[in-house]
């Protein structure tokens, strides 16, 4: 099966959400659950996956989330997620977590998670996705260590 898809770049699929964090999303110290996070993060890496292959996605992997600060009810919290890398029929996406006092304007990096997702057909089969075309050098080098990322990934199974 050939990928005779054009090759796409970076700033196709990157989107960006916002949500405010109200009292239903923390636990009893008043911090947003860690689970809420995730599944915000799980949402922003899938939509810019599926702006880059123009198909549904499917999560196959998390490779980790460290949370470094608390995100409090209140805050605003901001999810900045594009493609990082393409396979075949699977894209790497980062997700850049950011909590924002929409008071003070004061802006806290809290999480980064690099998640992985498959494209899927109509029949709910992987399908091929395009390939990821680098406009930076910055791009380039993110492009580098999403490999050296699935190529670890690979070499677990």
């Amino acid at each position: 099966m050939t990928n005779d898809l054009a090759p796409k770049t970076t700033r196709v699929s990157r989107v960006t959400l916002s949500q405010l964090m109200h009292p239903e999303h923390a636990n009893l110290l008043g911090n947003v659950h860690g689970g809420w996070i995730m599944k915000l993060v799980d949402e922003a890496g899938a939509l810019a996956c599926m702006r880059h292959a123009q198909k549904k996605v499917v999560t196959v992997a998390i490779d980790s989330m460290t949370f470094r600060q608390p995100i409090r009810i209140g805050d605003l919290i901001i999810l900045n997620a594009e493609v990082t890398y393409t396979g075949r029929t699977s894209m790497e996406a980062e997700v850049q977590v950011v909590a924002e006092n929409p008071v003070t304007g004061e802006r806290t990096h809290t999480n980064t998670a690099y998640l992985v997702y498959v494209a899927l057909d109509d029949e709910g089969r992987p399908t091929n996705v395009p390939g990821l075309a680098t406009e930076t050098d910055e791009e380039k080098v993110r492009m580098e260590q999403a490999k050296k990322r699935q190529a670890y990934r690979t070499s677990q199974k």
